[in-house]
């Protein structure tokens, strides 16, 4: 781990940006502000001692406190040195943006848009950003304004007015 550590600490330095990392259950996690993202992540991909060639995966994680409240966490893999690396950026509470990373990989275009849909969180010079599960007109019936359902602000008893789920099967049988 320490190799790969310091090979991107590489890539922090050749960016004029101080490193910040930490480690957890042998992972490690580069935490990057959002101004440098894409050239941070480009980097990754492109440089030879690094080659993070695949973007795994692109989620959120909504802390549900003021200031930088959301956190975009990407997932890369490097093929070539067999290690996986976690990346997080920070994203504001009022109007939650993040430059897309789908310039560097096209992996990213459909885990940021399933980000979108469930956390709100839109992404800048995303090709096609719109929802994935939910349908576009997912809102609330009173205030009109979309709603996201993995943030901590839903209630959690549902949407009020909404429609209910169907019945359990085990209550009333096999659904066919």
């Amino acid at each position: 781990m320490y190799i790969i550590k310091e090979k991107v600490e590489l890539v922090f330095n050749s960016l004029g940006i101080e490193p910040s990392f930490y480690e957890h259950r042998n992972q490690l996690t580069a935490l990057i502000p959002q101004e440098n993202l894409v050239d941070f992540m480009n980097e990754l991909k492109h440089n030879k001692n690094t080659k993070f060639d695949m973007c795994v995966d692109v989620t959120a994680v909504d802390w549900a406190k003021a200031g930088n409240r959301y956190e975009v966490i990407y997932l890369l893999y490097s093929n070539e040195n067999q290690f996986y690396l976690h990346v997080k950026t920070p994203v504001e509470e009022t109007h939650p943006k993040c430059p897309s990373v789908t310039s560097v990989w096209a992996s990213a275009n459909w885990y940021e848009r399933e980000t979108y849909d469930m956390y709100g969180i839109k992404f800048e010079n995303h090709p096609f950003l719109r929802r994935f599960y939910m349908p576009e007109d997912f809102k609330d019936p009173e205030t009109k304004e979309p709603i996201f359902p993995l943030r901590k602000d839903v209630p959690m008893m549902g949407i009020p007015d909404a429609m209910p789920l169907p019945p359990y099967p085990e209550k009333y049988g096999d659904l066919k």
